[in-house]
C-alpha cells in the first residue's frame, strides 16, 4: 500500500489540472430543503380531513342501522295494527257544523286495501266516492286523506279528512270524518262501521 507521501499528485508532482482532493468532509446530513414542507402539510391535512369524513359517515351509517335494527319490531307490530282497519266496513254517519247544530245523516261504505295504506270510499245518501290514501297512524288510530273522484250533484266536499279507530265490538271501527265547506264551514260527521 502506498503511503501518503507515495501518492501521485499528478504531472511533476504539482497539483495541475486533476480535481482537487476533498479537504473537508462532515459526518452531519446536510439540511433538508423546505422547498416541498407546504405542499406535505396540504396533503396530510387533505388526508386527515378525508379520514375524519370516513370515520363521521361510517358512525352515520352504523347509528342509522341502529335505529332500523330497533325500529325493525315496530315495524313489523305496527303492520299488524293495520291489519285490524282492512276490509270493507259501512254505517250511518251524523253531521254537524262547528257549533254543533244536526246537518245531515248520511249513509257511508269505506274499503281500505290489503296493507292498510290505500282505500275508497262511497258516501251513498250524496251519491259521492273518493279515494283514501293513509297519512297519519298513532297508537290505535289512523288517517286518511279523502280526495274526491264523483260528485255527479255537486253535494260533497272534494277534500275531507278520515279518522278511524277500534270500537268496543271486534267487529266495528269509530270513525269521524272532517271537513270543511267551499264557504268556510267546518263540517265533522261521526258513526260506527261495522
Amino acid at each position: 500500500m502506498d503511503t501518503a507521501a507515495d501518492l501521485d499528485h499528478g504531472p511533476e508532482g504539482g497539483r495541475g489540472d486533476t480535481a482537487a482532493p476533498v479537504r473537508q468532509m462532515s459526518l452531519w446530513q446536510p439540511p433538508r430543503s423546505t422547498r416541498y414542507t407546504q405542499r406535505r402539510r396540504r396533503r396530510l391535512a387533505v388526508v386527515s380531513g378525508i379520514g375524519l369524513g370516513v370515520l363521521v359517515l361510517a358512525g352515520g351509517i352504523a347509528a342509522a342501522w341502529t335505529l332500523v335494527g330497533d325500529e325493525g319490531a315496530g315495524i313489523a307490530e305496527s303492520t299488524e295494527h293495520l291489519e285490524r282497519f282492512v276490509g270493507s266496513w259501512s254505517g250511518d254517519m251524523h253531521q254537524v257544523d262547528t257549533d254543533g247544530n244536526p246537518v245531515a245523516d248520511w249513509h257511508a261504505e269505506v274499503r281500505i286495501e290489503e296493507g292498510a295504506e290505500r282505500g275508497s270510499t262511497a258516501w251513498t245518501t250524496f251519491t259521492c266516492s273518493g279515494t283514501l290514501e293513509l297519512t297519519a297512524r298513532d297508537d290505535d288510530r289512523v288517517v286518511y286523506s279523502y280526495t274526491e273522484t264523483a260528485d255527479p250533484e255537486d253535494r260533497c266536499v272534494d277534500d275531507a279528512e278520515l279518522t278511524l279507530w277500534p270500537g268496543d265490538d271486534d267487529q266495528a271501527l269509530m270513525s269521524e270524518w272532517s271537513s270543511v265547506t267551499d264557504e268556510g264551514t267546518r263540517m265533522t260527521s261521526t258513526g260506527e262501521l261495522g
